[in-house]
């Protein structure tokens, strides 16, 4: 696993502009989009390779990671999109374009499974068990190797569980739905932003 650490922005050098999709994935101080940070931004072009970009939470100018992320031309990957897409969108001031998210995608393709954490799709489709300890660390200090690992481990496998899930939704026929519910996806996530968390369309 080649894994390269970025302070403050990822390098102009470092050309991912021309890939087609990017896994993507970031760590926060907490969940609660009103209280907590923004700690790290981490990309995998799907080659064993990850790059974690640790933010400077002072101003948070990365301008070619925001360059990256509003390109429309590339998707991008992500598990679980809506709460990276608002962390992202409150302090890059980034609307991510072009998104799929496998944890949407597990939800319409495995309903035969109630379990669809990152941890489950990896062990189903690729066989491998991963840790999630490393989850409930501080990302916003020195970062240890297991965290490192971790991080990256969120976003190497993402490009094989897409197109894994991808396959059952089309023979499912299930995907065109999926691909209207991720329609919804900003609108969700400025909802979230807003402090509507609860379902706007429950009695």
């Amino acid at each position: 696993m080649d894994i390269k650490v970025w302070q403050g922005d990822i390098p102009a050098e470092i050309k991912l502009d021309d890939k087609k999709s990017l896994a993507v994935d970031s760590e926060f101080s907490g969940l609660n989009i009103n209280r907590d940070k923004l700690y790290l931004v981490q990309i995998s072009t799907g080659n064993n390779d990850a790059h974690i970009i640790q933010l400077n939470r002072e101003n948070y100018d990365a301008p070619n990671l925001k360059k990256l992320l509003s390109n429309k031309a590339i998707e991008k990957i992500f598990h679980y999109a809506r709460s990276d897409l608002a962390f992202i969108k409150k302090y890059l001031n980034v609307t991510v374009e072009n998104v799929n998210c496998t944890r949407t995608m597990s939800r319409f393709a495995r309903s035969y499974s109630d379990q669809h954490g990152l941890k489950a799709l990896i062990k189903e489709f690729l066989g491998i068990e991963i840790s999630k300890q490393q989850q409930s660390s501080d990302f916003g200090g020195k970062l240890t190797e297991k965290q490192l690992t971790y991080a990256a481990k969120d976003v190497i496998y993402l490009h094989k569980i897409s197109s894994a899930l991808i396959d059952i939704l089309i023979r499912e026929n299930r995907y065109e739905l999926y691909i209207k519910a991720m329609k919804y996806l900003h609108t969700r996530v400025d909802l979230d932003l807003a402090s509507f968390t609860e379902d706007i369309w429950s009695h």
